[in-house]
């Protein structure tokens, strides 16, 4: 297997049976596992049928999967070039949402025909990650933390987040901000301006409160102290650790769960599911499962490390940290550790979007794998745009 990988960034075409060799297998069979465990927790909610919910999951894991391994075996060549276009219609499509967007709960997320939808912000996320590093793939090291050669990725990381807050959506723009801000880092941008933003951030707290709409002030508030609405906005979170803390050790056992079975806990099949697995599977189950992110994400961290190229290091870097906020945000907020803002489980929350998404980020990670070897010139990229 060494010949196929010794041969620099010289346009050398694998053949796919090769391809197919270089894809980190186990590293799949984590992906299969925490899905395996989302069916199930579908099942479960579903009352022990697979309708609604798993049965359509099943069909979205597979769709995803063929997706998966057609981006993990193409040229990476390929999405270097592609990825400034992919942001721009990312980005237009994400501006037309406050056009001709689907409204739902109040808010305006989706692009949609009939039953089709589609949520632009979910290719916005793959599509930030490419344009940053294609960006940082063709900037000379030495001028990374150079304050002009900010301007451009703080602009395209500032111009979705302004999108999405318009939605409004603010986990979606969080997200934006934490992996563009997350990405700069590992491109090597010096920890001060970090410290300069963090103390921007603070002086101007008290005007983004005022910005806020009164749902989003109604969840801050709600968070601080969910008893003060008990049954109306701090519903969802005291319902929520109830599930949890009466787990227990060991659970109460699949689809035994009262919280979730007796319907009481609402959002159970998307953004609460991971609270209606750790009252049937307990503790822990609950610890097994996010020890199952954690070595995917250690997997994606290896395979990043091991990629010779800059674009590569940092799209596989930057889906990680897509899984890694995702995972977080989702676990914090069901546990009433940070305010509730509508982030699925990846791979486990029903939704066909969110799957569709990670899957083809884990295949660019695997692409990223799979291309570890090739180099890329600088002199081949042309112009920053």
């Amino acid at each position: 297997m060494s010949m196929f990988l010794e041969q620099g960034y010289e346009k050398r075409q694998f053949k796919l049976t090769e391809k197919l060799l270089l894809i980190n297998w186990p590293f799949l069979l984590l992906i299969a596992a925490i899905t395996s465990i989302g069916v199930a927790a579908l099942y479960s909610v579903a009352g022990g049928s697979l309708e609604p919910w798993a049965s359509r999951q099943v069909v979205r894991f597979c769709l995803g999967l063929a997706l998966l391994f057609a981006v993990a075996v193409s040229d990476i060549r390929w999405w270097l070039k592609a990825a400034y276009p992919l942001y721009l219609v990312a980005l237009i499509l994400l501006a037309l949402v406050m056009v001709i967007g689907v409204e739902s709960g109040g808010a305006k997320r989706w692009l949609g025909y009939g039953e089709l939808t589609f949520q632009p912000s979910e290719m916005m996320k793959i599509a930030l990650v490419l344009a940053l590093a294609r960006y940082y793939q063709w900037l000379p090291p030495e001028k990374v933390s150079w304050p002009h050669a900010l301007l451009i990725p703080l602009a395209m990381i500032g111009a979705p987040v302004l999108l999405a807050l318009a939605q409004p959506d603010l986990g979606t723009a969080m997200l934006f901000g934490v992996v563009g801000s997350g990405l700069l880092f590992l491109a090597g941008v010096s920890w001060l301006y970090y410290l300069g933003g963090i103390v921007g951030v603070i002086v101007v707290l008290p005007h983004i409160w005022e910005r806020l709409h009164g749902y989003q002030k109604e969840r801050v508030l709600t968070f601080i102290d969910p008893e003060r609405d008990p049954l109306g906005s701090g519903y969802h979170i005291l319902q929520s650790k109830i599930a949890v803390g009466s787990g227990g050790l060991m659970g109460k056992g699949f689809m035994q769960g009262t919280q979730a079975q007796l319907n009481f806990l609402p959002e159970k099949h998307t953004d609460f599911i991971f609270t209606m697995f750790a009252e049937e599977m307990g503790f822990v189950g609950a610890v097994s499962l996010l020890a199952l992110y954690l070595l995917v994400l250690l997997f994606i961290a290896y395979m990043a490390l091991r990629c010779r190229s800059t674009f590569a290091r940092l799209v596989a870097a930057g889906i990680g940290l897509c899984l890694f906020t995702y995972v977080f945000i989702n676990v914090a907020m069901v546990t009433g550790l940070v305010p509730v803002v509508g982030v699925p489980l990846p791979l486990v929350s029903y939704g066909g979007t969110s799957m569709l998404t990670m899957m083809i980020g884990l295949g660019f990670v695997l692409n990223a794998h799979v291309n570890r070897q090739v180099r890329i010139r600088r002199e081949e990229l042309g112009p920053v745009w």
